[in-house]
Parts: C-alpha cells; sequence; structure tokens
C-alpha cells in the first residue's frame, strides 16, 4: 500500500473514531435531563497494522459513568421517593461541551489531513501524467 494510501487509513479512521465520540456526546447531551441516566464515554484504542506498518485508532467499549446520580428534589415528580427525591442524571453539560468541541476541532483536523494527502496524491498524479 503505498504512503498516500496509508495516511488516508490513518485519518479516516482518526474521522470515524471522533464521530462516534460526537454521537455519545450528543446523546449525554439529550439525556442530561432524563432521570437515571448514566454518561457514556467511548475510550480510544491504537491498532497496529503489521502488514502496512501504521497505526490506526479505533473506538473501544462504550463505558458508563459510576459517579453518584445527582439527588433531584421535586415531590410532584412520578419517580420522587417519600421524601420528595429522584435520581437525576449524572451529566455535567460544561464537560460534555468541552468534549464536543474538543472532538469536532480534532475531526476538522483529520479531515484537513485527509484533504491534504489527497491533494498531494493528486498532485503527484499530474506530475507524473506529464
Amino acid at each position: 500500500m503505498s504512503e498516500f494510501a496509508n495516511s488516508l487509513s490513518v485519518t479516516a479512521s482518526g474521522l470515524k473514531a471522533q464521530a462516534t465520540r460526537l454521537r455519545h456526546v450528543s446523546e449525554n447531551i439529550s439525556n442530561a435531563d432524563t432521570p437515571g441516566y448514566r454518561r457514556k464515554s467511548v475510550p480510544f484504542e491504537a491498532v497496529r497494522d503489521l502488514k502496512n506498518d501504521v497505526e490506526r485508532v479505533k473506538t473501544g467499549r462504550v463505558s458508563l459513568d459510576r459517579s453518584d446520580l445527582e439527588s433531584v428534589y421535586d415531590p410532584s415528580h412520578p419517580l420522587s421517593d417519600a421524601s420528595g427525591h429522584y435520581e437525576g442524571s449524572n451529566v455535567d453539560l460544561m464537560i460534555e461541551i468541552a468534549d464536543a468541541r474538543e472532538a469536532q476541532r480534532s475531526y476538522d483536523a483529520n479531515l484537513k489531513m485527509f484533504e491534504q494527502t489527497r491533494s498531494m496524491s493528486s498532485s503527484l498524479m499530474n506530475l507524473l501524467k506529464r
């Protein structure tokens, strides 16, 4: 496989991993007010391709945040107990927004790298045609 193809493969794996991360962040944000919801996170793992001697990124198993759920006081809520409390979610919107920004910037950087590699490959082909 050419170096251009290896580079495209590595950046494509980064794009896919960041897209998965963004999906889980958006799920967390949309469920921030869902009672009993636990924040999801997805780790990244480096996978070595020995045949082409490159490392790609892939997502690991989704894990649930085991921190305590927020105790919400609302006696009128159908899930509230005798004291008027129920368990909310453990999603912190500030953390989710920061994660979303980081994932978006990383996605953009991978996309620019993909486009740059494709442009270099195209330029090389044009030079070889001459």
